[in-house]
């Protein structure tokens, strides 16, 4: 008998040839998360600038970021953003990385797909002899601020996010890693 709790998933280092499949599951995965909580003028406005192929394609072609895509069954339904450069003025260390984003489409939460991906940024930063990940969440985004308080983030500090025209604050999350 197959074991149904086993999940056909895979976990890939995205290319500027994924754009084209990346910036539409992105797009998604953050108007579902957000469009709720915003002004659709202010959601329109970062999704046109931010979110868009070129910008994504920009993104992925510095050698500064990396980007993870998880698959379900060949079918995209997250993905991770890491980055190396611009640390947070608050972060006391020597090497940090920065989970800027990390999403699953909603309709896969219950998969547990996101701590795969979590497990995968750790993980990637672990190998490559990181001392620290760090992120900004939403303070209104109290799911995920759960999701990274029980992965051992603490907090750190806040600062502000620019949605549109709405300017927010982002509460920084820590956890130190490795050795």
């Amino acid at each position: 008998m197959e074991n149904q709790s086993v999940i056909d998933i895979k976990i890939t280092t995205a290319t500027v040839a994924d754009a084209g499949q990346l910036a539409p599951l992105a797009i998604k995965i953050f108007c579902d998360t957000f469009a709720q909580y915003n002004k659709p003028e202010d959601m329109d406005h970062y999704v046109t600038h931010e979110m868009n192929r070129a910008k994504l394609e920009s993104e992925l072609s510095e050698p500064d970021n990396l980007f993870f895509i998880i698959w379900l069954k060949e079918i995209p339904v997250g993905y991770a953003k890491l980055r190396t450069i611009n640390p947070d003025k608050g972060i006391v260390a020597q090497r940090p990385i920065e989970i800027e984003r990390l999403y699953v489409l909603h309709q896969y939460h219950n998969l547990k797909l996101g701590a795969a991906l979590m497990a995968h940024c750790i993980n990637f930063a672990t190998s490559r002899n990181h001392d620290l990940i760090w992120l900004g969440v939403w303070e209104h985004n109290f799911k995920a601020i759960q999701f990274y308080t029980k992965w051992g983030f603490t907090q750190f500090g806040t600062h502000p996010f620019l949605l549109g025209t709405d300017l927010q604050t982002d509460i920084l999350l820590q956890k130190f890693i490795g050795s």
